[in-house]
């Protein structure tokens, strides 16, 4: 039927009583080793264990995951950092703020905030212009997707600039002295 433990003990053979019980139970399986949860599954834990496995094998015959989608998602999970911060969007221009009359293509305000740090960035079409607080030096990469990150350096004021703006979703990377600080992701 499975691979899973149904029914056997230890030794290898069925409960006590030594025969699989009638109409398809376990026998003395179900309760017999322990509380819920201790390796005990339920014959409804088991069929949607192996529906599961059968969608997952249909899946990947019928619908395979792109090679390309699949290597940009891995090298995503390499940018996770378990020691980083993520720093909350508190404010956006295009979200926040009053219009100004006349303006065709106002720059992009973002703040983004952790307990300790802020970061201001203003988006352009010639860059990013933004200023780590509170103010010091800071190696920041301009993350966005598959492409490979656009490194910065903020100054000690905390101040830095980016030639080109970011296309596409993209979120920002600080390394402080004190700490790595990611902020939300967003589409430019």
């Amino acid at each position: 039927m499975s691979d899973l433990n149904d029914g056997y003990g230890e030794s290898g053979d069925y409960g006590e009583s030594g025969d699989h019980g009638e109409s398809g139970d376990h026998g003395d399986y179900e309760g017999s080793q322990g509380e819920p949860g201790e390796g005990s599954f339920t014959d409804a834990e088991l069929d949607a264990g192996v529906l599961e496995e059968e969608l997952r094998q249909a899946a990947a015959i019928l619908d395979p995951v792109p090679a390309e989608l699949r290597r940009i998602a891995v090298d995503a999970f390499v940018l996770h950092d378990m020691d980083a911060r993520v720093a909350e969007l508190t404010f956006d221009s295009l979200v926040d703020a009053i219009p100004v009359r006349g303006e065709t293509d106002p720059p992009r305000m973002l703040t983004f905030r952790t307990d300790e740090t802020t970061v201001d960035v203003e988006v352009t079409a010639g860059g990013l212009i933004g200023q780590v607080l509170p103010p010091g030096p800071a190696g920041i990469e301009v993350l966005s997707g598959p492409l490979a990150p656009a490194r910065l350096t903020a100054d000690d004021m905390g101040r830095f600039t980016g030639e080109a703006p970011p296309a596409g979703p993209f979120a920002l990377r600080l390394r402080t002295g004190r700490e790595v600080v990611v902020t939300e992701w967003l589409r430019a």
